[in-house]
């Protein structure tokens, strides 16, 4: 296993534990972890604490090349704000642990040139899976679709 998907496991799990959408998500950059995060909508009451927007929040500022040279590890699928988060940083490079519950903006991100590796992690899908299945509600909500 990738020891940087691991990190992005551990973020996710630390969610689940704390009430909230078990997705984490790591930033590394030249075999260094510069920021970690996980969803915090429920925990937090936020609207736009998704798991890559908290690794960003705590990566800090960073160069722009810092941004670009880095790659963005995340247990799902990035929807579109955080793919936006992704294009405006110029990250060019993001791994995904599954997109089987749920696919992001991975088109729009593939056409502004990020390459993309997904995993279909059995871990991420299992964690994602379990909790749709537990928590509707909240996974309703967090998506939009209720």
């Amino acid at each position: 296993m990738n020891e940087f998907m691991d990190a992005a496991i551990a973020e996710a799990r630390l969610g689940r534990e704390a009430g909230g959408v078990p997705i984490g998500s790591v930033l590394v950059h030249n075999g260094v972890i510069l920021g970690r995060g996980h969803n915090q909508r429920v925990q937090k009451g936020s609207a736009v604490l998704h798991a890559e927007m908290a690794a960003l929040e705590n990566a800090g500022r960073l160069p722009a090349r810092t941004y670009r040279e880095s790659t963005l590890y995340t247990t799902l699928s990035p929807c579109p704000m955080c793919s936006g988060a992704i294009e405006l940083y110029g990250i060019g490079h993001v791994v995904i642990g599954e997109h089987q519950t749920f696919m992001g903006a991975e088109k729009a991100l593939e056409m502004k040139g990020v390459v993309l590796d997904v995993l279909d992690n059995d871990e991420c899908i299992q964690l994602m899976t379990e909790f749709i299945r537990e928590r509707p509600d909240i996974w309703n909500e967090d998506i939009g679709e209720e």
